[in-house]
């Protein structure tokens, strides 16, 4: 059985992105684009309907990318246990209130089971600063949290 990997909106949009002038962010694109070449077949991908909508929107050449990118990836329900463990992660201010989205996306993960949650969002989902609170309102939800990480971080499993 392979891991599950949630796929969250940052990691397609760097997959299917110009080329940034930004040398931080083109390197982002490069390893992003090489994990989902290489490292992809050994995971089972996963997204949410939260991903799918946001990457609606914008240039329509642009979404039509991002679309074709997950046609071949599981979509997850946005189940009410997700949205209350959402909820949770914003009342114990782990996650901040503006970020809604962004709590969603790792409640989904946690509610699912993946066990992998991949992002390029170090602002509020893949920050070091708030991994031990996210992870401890999970498990005393009732949710193991997956492994939050970058693709870099997940290069060499």
């Amino acid at each position: 059985m392979k891991p599950k990997v949630y796929v969250e909106t940052s990691v397609v949009s760097y997959l299917t992105a110009r080329p940034s002038r930004d040398i931080l962010i083109a390197a982002n694109q490069q390893v992003t684009q090489e994990w989902w070449q290489d490292r992809r077949p050994d995971f089972d991908i996963c997204v949410s309907q939260l991903v799918a909508q946001e990457i609606s929107t914008g240039d329509a050449e642009a979404v039509a990318k991002r679309q074709q990118t997950l046609a071949d990836c599981d979509f997850l329900d946005i189940t009410p246990e997700a949205v209350i463990l959402a909820e949770r992660l914003i009342e114990q201010n782990v996650i901040p209130r503006q970020a809604v989205e962004d709590a969603l996306h790792i409640a989904v993960a946690a509610v699912s089971g993946m066990d992998y949650l991949i992002t390029w969002n170090f602002k509020h989902i893949a920050n070091a600063a708030m991994r031990a609170n996210v992870e401890l309102v999970c498990r005393l939800t009732g949710y193991e949290p997956p492994v939050i990480c970058s693709p870099m971080e997940l290069m060499e499993v």
